[in-house]
């Protein structure tokens, strides 16, 4: 194997019994094991957002096939509801009173006609300085509102972005809109047969521009020189390159940790309550309507998506751990899915690289965050293309360079 590479991308794969150590063969109740295909990190796809314009700018989108979401909705006073994020959704919502649902609607509105390059349409505020906060003061929006908002709508985990100037916020509700928009039922996307369809779409693309994969290749070494990496050993062969790509488990010492996350996945025998029997969805519990500094996930999918037996339904609870009981901490969310058939809990790193990597030329991701959808993946894919390109992404270079090769739509 001792070949040389310009690039190499080290990962990982695991079945779930085996992640969780779990003796014996699984009930009869859960079907034939070919049937399910469930995310050890569940995350939907924005059907506006970055990972679907990488997909489609790339083409993997020719090895995919997804299927909508088929609802948002965010917990208040220990119900949920489902999120408004439209005109006509704001005055119908049961989640708000009548004079609320008026300006909110009034503040979509304004949401919707802004645009950060025509100051026209800021009515007064300046996206560059004005904080969020002000923002939601002046369509006199009251704490609940603002809690679905920044959090179900922008997508934010915590409250920091309040004191922040407003455009970043303002364009993350317009993503959700323009990404509800697209398919009407919710903003986010699921690959069908689960994530796992991703790396291998990326993979067929690799294989086409001439990349090789090593399955099942367990990794002994990675070889630095003079503090710079050289190649990965592997079963006493060698594969030079001249850049590494990796996820922390890699390089524990190249990382530090930040916080944890707890992750419990879910066996259901019904859809959630007050879903209106949906076969997918997310819930958002926004951070304030249970004490917290976070928010906490709950990502629901089923044999719709090709990833469960028929009848059964997987639901993923995930937090930020804030206390030595993180068991505790997501339990108004466990309260939700009940009856569980079958749970599996695990607790993680979130573990971050130390430095940029520019001098060793290896480049660390960071670990995955508790949310449920790739947003903040899709930021540091971006941050890694910079480190190791020297440049910023550029979506619009991309869409140049596929016309290109491929001619214009």
């Amino acid at each position: 194997m001792n070949e040389e590479y310009d690039v190499i991308v080290l990962g990982t794969g695991l079945t779930l019994y085996k992640r969780f150590k779990i003796p014996g063969a699984p009930p009869a109740s859960m079907g034939r094991g070919r049937d399910w295909n469930v995310d050890l990190i569940p995350k939907f796809l924005m059907a506006n957002g970055q990972l679907v314009k990488m997909l489609l700018y790339t083409e993997v989108t020719r090895y995919l096939d997804f299927k909508v979401t088929e609802g948002s909705f965010v917990y208040k006073g220990g119900k949920i509801y489902k999120v408004p994020s439209t005109e006509a959704e704001a005055l119908a919502s049961s989640l708000m009173g009548l004079f609320e649902k008026r300006r909110f609607r009034k503040f979509l509105v304004y949401v919707a006609n802004f645009d950060e390059k025509d100051s026209r349409t800021f009515e007064g505020v300046d996206p560059k300085k004005t904080p969020m906060r002000e923002v939601y003061k002046k369509f006199d929006l009251g704490q609940d509102v603002i809690d679905f908002t920044g959090h179900a709508l922008a997508l934010y985990r915590t409250d920091d972005y309040l004191d922040e100037p407003c455009c970043e916020t303002i364009n993350r509700i317009k993503l959700y809109s323009e990404s509800l928009a697209r398919y009407g039922k919710s903003p986010y996307l699921y690959p069908l047969y689960g994530l796992g369809e991703l790396p291998q779409g990326f993979a067929r693309l690799s294989a086409i521009y001439g990349g090789t994969y090593m399955l099942n290749k367990p990794i002994g070494e990675i070889i630095v020189e003079n503090g710079r990496v050289v190649g990965v050993k592997s079963e006493g062969e060698i594969a030079r390159c001249k850049q590494l790509i990796c996820d922390p488990s890699y390089v524990k010492d190249r990382v530090e940790k930040v916080g944890q996350v707890i992750r419990v996945i879910c066996i259901l025998s019904h859809p959630i309550k007050n879903t209106s029997d949906a076969s997918s969805c997310q819930i958002i519990i926004p951070q304030n309507q249970v004490n917290r500094k976070s928010d906490i996930y709950v990502c629901m999918i089923s044999s719709a998506h090709n990833v469960a037996a028929q009848g059964k339904y997987i639901a993923i609870v995930s937090t930020t751990v804030e206390t030595k009981e993180p068991e505790k901490e997501i339990r108004p969310a466990l309260e939700l899915l009940e009856p569980i058939e079958q749970k599996f809990v695990s607790i993680s790193d979130l573990l971050v690289p130390k430095d940029l990597g520019t001098e060793s030329q290896i480049f660390i991701s960071r670990a995955y965050d508790a949310t449920t959808h790739f947003e903040t993946t899709c930021d540091d894919i971006k941050d890694i293309y910079k480190r190791m390109t020297g440049s910023e992404f550029d979506f619009e270079e991309m869409k140049r360079k596929k016309n290109d090769i491929y001619g214009e739509d």
